[in-house]
């Protein structure tokens, strides 16, 4: 497997001044060495945590903590690490042991994600904060093309009418039962049916927003079901 870390350091447009830091960084537990990237990793997270909550602080201003941490919940998690990672190739510079690489280790979502965060800790170490808020937020915000609340809070939506159409054959429907507030600062109320029973209600300060809420309720609901 090619190492050429330059390549790696040209697409994260980042060049580390101690190579030692990037090759701990990209070293896997199974390679056998004197060091390996768990304590970055470890690192990483955390660094992560503070950049993309500031991130979010200031790009939403009027959201609530509420939100602010479900959108942060879905920004820094395994999932989307691992969607990061792959975008510059991380697999392809891992050090690993023979046996973990023929088991599929530059797949694996968990490897990759830790080798994310380690490399982003590997930043911090040498360069500071801003700077690998520089880093991870570039790559966040090329991935992500639209970084709001809709967005990210697609998915109770789509698991909710794949749920309802495995169970029942059919779509659940949303309707506004309500709207309160001036028009600069209207908040709708929407409620969730499936077969005619309502199933769940939520607040927010668009239709779109409660209806995702809704359906996120309907969902734990529905599971609890089963």
């Amino acid at each position: 497997m090619n190492k050429n870390i330059r390549a790696l350091e040209e697409t994260l447009a980042y060049k580390f001044k101690d190579e030692k830091l990037i090759i701990e960084a990209l070293t896997h537990k199974s390679y056998k060495q004197p060091y390996d990237n768990e304590r970055l990793e470890f690192l990483g997270d955390a660094v992560l945590d503070l950049i993309v909550g500031e991130y979010l602080f200031f790009k939403f201003p009027s959201s609530d903590e509420g939100k602010l941490s479900k959108i942060r919940a879905s920004l820094v998690n395994e999932s989307s690490f691992d969607k990061l990672a792959r975008a510059i190739n991380i697999g392809n510079y891992i050090y690993l042991s023979n046996a973990e690489q023929n088991n599929g280790g530059r797949e694996k979502s968990s490897l990759l994600s830790n080798a994310f965060e380690a490399i982003i800790g590997a930043i911090y170490i040498e360069s500071g904060l801003e700077v690998a808020k520089k880093v991870a937020i570039t790559l966040i915000e090329k991935n992500y093309k639209d970084i709001s609340l809709d967005s990210l809070f697609k998915d109770y939506k789509t698991t909710l009418q794949e749920l309802t159409q495995a169970k029942y054959g059919i779509t659940p429907e949303y309707k506004v039962v309500a709207s309160r507030g001036p028009d600069h600062k209207k908040e709708f109320e929407v409620a969730v049916y499936i077969e005619d029973k309502e199933y769940a209600r939520a607040l927010g300060k668009s239709k779109k927003i409660a209806q995702q809420e809704a359906a996120e309720i309907a969902v734990e609901i529905l599971k609890e079901l089963k």
